[in-house]
């Protein structure tokens, strides 16, 4: 667990970094505000992305290329139905060992792969976050 704000958001990205290379999907969980896409760019900069960074919340999912290989960045906040995931074939995404960073996953909680990386993300104040990194495996 560690406390930051935007102008220490590097050391956040680095605390998950060392993640990446096993745990290929990340859900970053936190209350509507608390920074996900914030921490999500962040996170795909230092992985080596120049493409234009912002939330999927219309498309649903935002492809990058990066240092990395490619990240898919999804946004489920506004899907109304798991049937609205298995539309635009989530599973393909989530399986292709390929980095997935996922926002209100909860959504699609029945349809995540049976190992991932959940970051967790309180809001302390305005400008100060709280960052919990658990690692699930079934």
């Amino acid at each position: 667990m560690m406390n930051y704000n935007i102008s220490e958001i590097h050391r956040a990205v680095e605390s998950i970094k060392p993640y990446l290379d096993e745990y290929k999907v990340v859900l970053f969980n936190g209350p509507m505000g608390a920074g996900k896409t914030t921490l999500i760019s962040a996170l795909c900069r230092s992985l080596g992305s120049t493409d234009d960074l912002s939330s999927p919340t219309f498309s649903i999912v935002n492809e990058y290329d990066s240092q990395a290989g490619t990240i898919y960045h999804f946004d489920f906040y506004r899907i109304d139905s798991i049937e609205e995931a298995f539309d635009f074939g989530v599973e393909e995404y989530l399986y292709s060992d390929k980095l997935c960073f996922l926002e209100w996953s909860e959504k699609i909680e029945e349809l995540l792969p049976t190992k991932y990386l959940i970051v967790n993300i309180e809001v302390i104040s305005e400008s100060e976050r709280t960052l919990n990194i658990k690692l699930y495996k079934l």
